[in-house]
This record gives structure tokens, sequence and C-alpha cells, in this order.
């Protein structure tokens, strides 16, 4: 038994839950078997969809079976070569590698692209996970570059890195809660390098969103946006949740991971007491479904009817299985394990029928732009698998 098939084994006896309206097959039912069948069918697309840097797959409209394929600029496009490195680890199986080595260097011209917060997105999970395999001084120097160039647009003012570059009539100085995410390129920068300076814009970064993208409650919001010249919040305000007062579902999983993962590398305690602090207002909201894959804003008025959000679930799993590690709070392991069991069933995976490079349907982009709504998104396959592993680490330790 391979090491994936192990891992779905134990993730298959968990026991189904009741599903939301929006296109999820609530009668469904799924065996360990089965799901392992189904989960090894889809991973071997990915081998089959040609190397084209124009090609990055995105999402994919389930209903027109249309790929939306974006060149490297595209914020998603280092995810898919992230998947066929992480599908070598959890395989052993070179063609994923063979293939991950095509994809990456496509991603290679975004470290030096100043015109986007998203350099580590497009940079670390595809060069990022490169080295994890190959411990390659060409892939460590793109890596370094990328971080040299989102310190561009760090303003020491602000104490912040700067989102957004459109929608200027509307903000100042954006800066979202993803951000967080990309502060792994340079605190990895640094310790490639021996710079201190990456890590610092890093640390300036995190406590700068701690002091203010956070409620009472410990819910986030997504964007804050500060006035340059003195640093103040100028607003908190949101793109892509229901409105600036939800509980965009994704949001509480980028900060719940970034805080996470900026511990790992500062053993600051704030940030610690953060991520938990978010993390059990998510496990524990009220309009959390039964299987724990949320609705894409836990506050949309539309509940139960609303679209669920796959990449959501993925990105928390991820983030509890490391936050696990520092607390040996066991809810967050068990919490972790049933998003896992939930998604591998028949009601979130890939019907085998659609060839396509996707593992999951159900995931929602950009609900207030109608954008990638309720289909079958890139990211929540890679945090799946990042999920997966860490998983693997976990279960095998003990």
């Amino acid at each position: 038994m391979n090491k994936v098939s192990f891992i779905c084994v134990i993730l298959g006896f968990a026991s189904l839950a009741t599903a939301c309206k929006s296109g999820i097959n609530t009668s469904a039912t799924t065996t360990s078997a089965s799901a392992e069948k189904l989960m090894q069918t889809r991973y071997k697309m990915l081998l089959d969809y040609p190397a084209d840097s124009m090609s990055m797959p995105r999402s994919m409209n389930t209903k027109t079976l249309e790929i939306r394929k974006v060149p490297s600029r595209d914020w998603t496009s280092g995810f898919f070569a992230g998947n066929l490195w992480q599908l070598y680890r959890l395989t052993g199986d070179s063609k994923y590698k063979e293939q991950a080595q095509k994809w990456t260097p496509f991603s290679k011209k975004e470290s030096v692209n100043s015109n986007s917060h998203d350099v580590g997105f497009k940079v670390f999970c595809s060069f990022g996970e490169a080295l994890k395999v190959e411990n390659k001084k060409e892939y460590e120097a793109v890596i370094v570059k990328g971080a040299e160039t989102l310190c561009t647009r760090f303003n020491p003012k602000v104490g912040s890195i700067r989102s957004w570059d459109f929608n200027k009539e509307i903000w100042d100085f954006p800066v979202i809660i993803d951000n967080m995410m990309n502060l792994e390129l340079l605190f990895e920068a640094s310790k490639i390098s021996g710079n201190p300076k990456y890590r610092d814009v890093a640390i300036q970064h995190a406590n700068t969103t701690l002091k203010n993208q956070f409620r009472a409650d410990n819910s986030c919001y997504h964007v804050i946006d500060y006035n340059p010249t003195t640093g103040e919040v100028r607003k908190k305000t949101t793109l892509q949740g229901y409105n600036e007062d939800s509980v965009w579902a994704r949001g509480q999983a980028w900060a719940v991971y970034g805080f996470t993962m900026s511990y790992r590398y500062t053993k600051d305690p704030a940030y610690l007491k953060q991520a938990e602090g978010t993390a059990n207002f998510f496990m524990t909201n009220k309009n959390l479904p039964e299987d724990g894959i949320p609705y894409w804003d836990l506050k949309d008025p539309s509940i139960p009817n609303a679209p669920r959000d796959v990449s959501a679930a993925m990105v928390m799993a991820s983030g509890l299985y490391e936050l696990y590690t520092y607390t040996k709070n066991k809810s967050y392991l068990a919490f972790s394990d049933k998003l896992m069991a939930s998604v591998q069933t028949d009601q979130y995976i890939l019907d085998e029928k659609i060839k396509a490079p996707f593992l999951f349907d159900h995931s929602t982009g950009n609900w207030p732009k109608h954008d990638e709504i309720d289909e079958p998104i890139i990211y929540a396959d890679y945090y799946f698998l990042e999920a997966l592993i860490k998983m693997q680490r976990l279960k095998g330790s003990k």
C-alpha cells in the first residue's frame, strides 16, 4: 500500500455529513476503497495536462467543461507546479517530478514582477516546493530574488507590504489578510541568504496585521486601507466577503495559516495566540456545516443555500495540522482530520468522467464578482496535498 493509499484508508472511515444544496450530492456515499480509486484517477490526470507557459490551470466551469488558463502573472500560477512536486513527494512516482520540472520555470520571471504582492504565491508555491525535492542553487536564487522584489512594496510608515494597485479611487494603501501567506517567501529568503532584511519586513508586516486586521471575536477583516503618509487606518472593509462586517471563510483560513507559519519562524507567542483565537472562532462558528466544509462566507444570509468553499477548508486543514504541532491541542488535529475526510468523498471529489487537472469540486473564488463559484479551483488542490503531507508526517510519528 503506497503512502497516499494509507492516508485515504485512515480518512475513509469517517462518516459522511450533510452537505449544502449548492450542487453537492447529499445522497452520495463513498467507501475508503472507492474514494482512494477516485483520488488516484484524478492524480493521474495532472500528468496528462500538457505543459504550456500561457495555460496554467486555474479553475474550471463544470457545466461548459472550459478550463480557465492563465499566464505566470496570475496570482494562482505557481500552484500547479507545486501540486506536481507534492504528488511526487506523496507517491514517489518520478513522472510527477518530471512534469513539475517542466512547469516550474514558467514562474521564474515573476520573481522580478514588482506589480504584484503575490510574489510569494507565484514563486514560493512553485520554486519553494521544488527546493524541498531538489536542493538547487538556482531555485534558491529565484526565491531570494522574489523576496527582494516583494520588499519593494513595503512602506515603513505603514509597516506593511502593499497589496493591490487597482481601485486607487477607493483605497490608498490596501493590505489584505491573504498577504500573510506571502511572508513565507521572505522568511525563507533570509534563511537562504543570511540577509535579515526579508525577515524584518515579514515581522513588521505581521505585527501591523496583528494590530489592525482582527475583530474582538478573533475573526478578521479582508482589507485594511492605510494612509501611506501617516500610517493611520483609513477604513476596514472587504472585496471578496459578503460585506465589510461579514466573515469571509478563506480569509479566516489565511489568517490561521499565516500566523501559524509566522510563529514557526519567530516563536512570537502573540502570533500563536492569534492563530488559536481565529481557529477557535472558525471551528465553533454556528454557521459552519456539519461536515466542516464552510460556506464561502459564514454570514451569507442565504445559508444553508450558499456555496461552499473547499479551498477555505483545505487552507484551514493545513494550517491546523501545523498549529497542532505547537500547541498539542487535539481539537485542531481532530478538526483537520474531519475536513480531510469530508473532501475525500464523491460529494467533493471531481467526477472521474471530467478530464481536467483538478482534484475537487465546490470551491468559491470571488462571490461578489460572480467569479469561480462552486467549481474546481487549483489552490484547493494545492493545500489539500500540503495538508496530506502534514497529516502523513503526524500519523507516521505516532
